[in-house]
Formats: structure tokens, sequence, C-alpha cells
């Protein structure tokens, strides 16, 4: 069966997007694939970040993620630092990236423009999110754009280490999302989505209770004239509720054209902000009880951990035989 690795920052929070975009996909290939997801708190430690709620946001991302239906007997859900195996691996495919790869990053370039210092984690992040693909002999990683050179530079280590090595790491390809794969900002329609917005109105959580979804999608930025037309480039904020109202539903852009022809932007909001609604329901039921019982959560986390390391623990004996180390000697 064909391994799926998809990995997501311990925010504490998703929205709209990322649901629609990510996480729905990830709950529809559990049973088309070995699928293995991950809450990546190393990664969140690349930027300044506050220890003191790094543990609760990484457990809420997990409720979330399990709320969302990701069902522990279909797949593997983890959290990064519980595997170590992540670690590890880092440094041995950092002895095989090379700095003016890792110095080219356009996430590194943008999350280090006009700082006098970063961190060395932040130059490297490319490098351990390489490991954690590549860990689990991954065939398959859904990716956004923003992360195709990500993807890229996995594939390339990869394959520079088989190369002087010996065949050893599976290089995997990326796959790409389709349709509402790029929610945009209510208040600033050619924006995408994001919690760091400085339009909150903008953003839709998906713990957002009822009457804030539907506050937000009816305070939504539309466009000149009254016609509801899929048109992104003319009318991208009535486009995006389109998308939107399509991917809660199930149904076509198309199909949403003909049924508001001739109707009111605000008929749009409102059919968008139904649809959202009922679309985020059984979520937040399911993650009210989820939240109420984290000792679940951790065992839940503690099990895919478990099943995660016996993955990786291979994988990394099969690179450290390749690359010459001395094996310890136990009992």
């Amino acid at each position: 069966m064909t391994r799926v690795f998809s990995g997501i920052q311990p925010s504490g929070e998703m929205h709209l997007g990322n649901y629609l975009g990510a996480v729905r996909r990830w709950v529809g290939e559990q049973g088309a694939a070995d699928a293995v997801y991950c809450v990546v708190d190393l990664h969140a430690m690349t930027v300044a970040y506050d220890p003191a709620t790094l543990a609760e946001r990484t457990r809420r991302t997990a409720a979330l993620l399990l709320a969302a239906g990701l069902d522990p007997s279909r797949c593997t859900l983890f959290v990064q630092s519980h595997v170590r195996e992540h670690t590890e691996l880092t440094w041995y495919l950092n002895c095989v990236a090379t700095y003016g790869e890792l110095r080219r990053m356009t996430q590194f370039k943008e999350k280090g423009q006009g700082q006098e210092s970063v961190s060395a984690g932040l130059l490297d992040y490319p490098v351990l999110m390489a490991a954690d693909i590549l860990a689990y002999d991954t065939d398959e990683v859904p990716i956004g754009d923003d992360q195709r050179q990500h993807l890229e530079l996995a594939r390339d280590v990869a394959v520079r280490f088989n190369h002087r090595f010996g065949d050893t790491l599976v290089v995997p390809r990326g796959t790409f999302p389709g349709v509402a794969a790029r929610v945009m900002d209510l208040q600033n329609p050619t924006a995408k989505m994001s919690k760091s917005s400085e339009s909150p109105q903008g953003t839709l959580l998906l713990l957002d209770p009822p009457a804030v979804l539907t506050k937000k999608i009816r305070s939504a930025v539309t466009d000149s004239g009254s016609t509801v037309r899929y048109a992104p480039e003319e009318q991208p904020g009535v486009s995006n509720l389109l998308e939107i109202l399509g991917a809660a539903t199930g149904r076509s852009v198309g199909d949403w054209e003909a049924e508001l022809d001739g109707r009111r932007y605000g008929d749009l909001k409102d059919a968008t902000a139904e649809a959202v609604v009922e679309l985020l329901a059984p979520l937040q039921e399911r993650y009210a009880t989820l939240a109420a019982d984290p000792g679940e959560v951790d065992r839940i986390l503690a099990a895919g951990a478990a099943k995660a390391e016996s993955v990786a623990a291979g994988v990394l004996g099969r690179v450290r035989d390749a690359l010459g180390l001395l094996p310890k000697v136990t009992g």
C-alpha cells in the first residue's frame, strides 16, 4: 500500500482553509493509503515561541485532527518530538545537504528578512522536514505550492544519499490538492486565509461558534456589481464565497452559480454561512468531547508514536549501516 506522510504545525488552532485544503483530504486518504500524520512541534521551535503554551497547543492541534475525522485505527498520528529518529536522521542528512541549498530556500529568506540574527534551526528547517518524510519510506507527500521547494530538497537529498551510500532511502513524490485548496481571506480575498492575518474577521476558525462564523461570512468583502458569478480575477470576493460554498456542500461552483443566478450577494452569503456552520457542527461536537478528556488524546498520541517509531527505527538502521557507523553492542 502506498505510504503517505503529512505534518502540521502545533498552532492550537485551524481555519477553514487548513481543513478544506489539507485536513479533509488527509481524512479521505486513510482508507486508500498507509497514512502517517505528524504534529511537527520541533518545527515550531525554529522561530520565537512561548514554551509555556507549546505542549497544550500541540495537544489541541492533535485533538482538532481527531475531531476532523482522523481515525487512529486507520492512520498513524503522533507528535514529532516523541520519535527521536527524526532528529537523528536530520543530522545524517545535514551531512548530505549543502549550505547553498538551504540558503536559497524562499521561506528562509522571507522569515529571516530584516532580522539581525536568525537561528540555525530556521536555516535547517528543510532538512528536518526531509527527515520527517524520509524516516517512513514515504511514497507520496500531499503539499501546497508553498512547500514545493522543500519537497524538492527532500528528493534531492534522498537521491544524493543513495548515490553516495547505496540504495537506502525511498525518494518521495509530491501530490497536489485540487479545488478549494486555497481559501482566501474574507476581508482581503486576494490573500490566502491565515491565522496570522491582520484581519481576524477574515479568518474562519474551525472552533468559531456558529454565530461568529455567520457574522464573519455576512461581513465578507464582495465586489462591485451585483451578479453572483465565478470570476476570480474580476470578482475575487464573490468567487471566494462560491468556492467555500461548493467545497462545504460537495457541489460544484457551477451548480451554485446556476442556483444563485439573479440573486443578491446577501443570498450567497447566507447560503455560505449555513453550509459552513453545518459542515463544522460535527467537528465541533467531537472536539468538545476530546477536550474534556485530554488523557485520551495523550494515549492516542503515545500509541501513534510507538507505531511510528517501529517504522522509523528500521529506516534508521538501514541508514546507519549505509553510513558505516559502528553498531552499538547491547547486553
